[in-house]
């Protein structure tokens, strides 16, 4: 059975925020599905490195923390979309302020990063 490592304390906002947005590629795919990619395939692409189970498990996380939804098209093949809710939405002035603080703060989190992550390839 598995076990929190980290205990979820739901009085705090950041702990709640954290449940929800905590996963590799979730903030992206927000982004991505806010900015027309709806379909699961076309997040994949997108996201260089995930594998169709994890871009799979990450949505059906968001889903069930209501921050998409999914709508299946009774077609052959089968079709499904992906759209923001409300909740979801929310989010994207959030997504878009660490993006620009990402930007802001560019040099300095390459120098420190860059070498840290060769490690990881290595």
């Amino acid at each position: 059975m598995y076990e929190r490592k980290i205990p979820f304390n739901p009085e705090c906002g950041l702990h709640l925020l954290r449940e929800v947005l905590l996963g590799k590629w979730k903030i992206d795919m927000l982004y991505y599905i806010a900015h027309g990619s709806h379909r699961p395939s076309q997040l994949q692409k997108k996201l260089a490195g995930a594998t169709r189970r994890v871009v799979q498990l990450q949505l059906k996380q968001m889903e069930t923390h209501e921050l998409v939804t999914k709508t299946v098209f009774a077609e052959v093949p089968l079709k499904v979309e992906y759209h923001l809710t409300a909740l979801g939405e929310s989010l994207l002035p959030l997504i878009d302020m660490m993006g620009r603080w990402g930007d802001a703060h560019k040099p300095q989190l390459q120098r420190v990063l860059t070498p840290l992550l060769a490690e990881d390839d290595a």
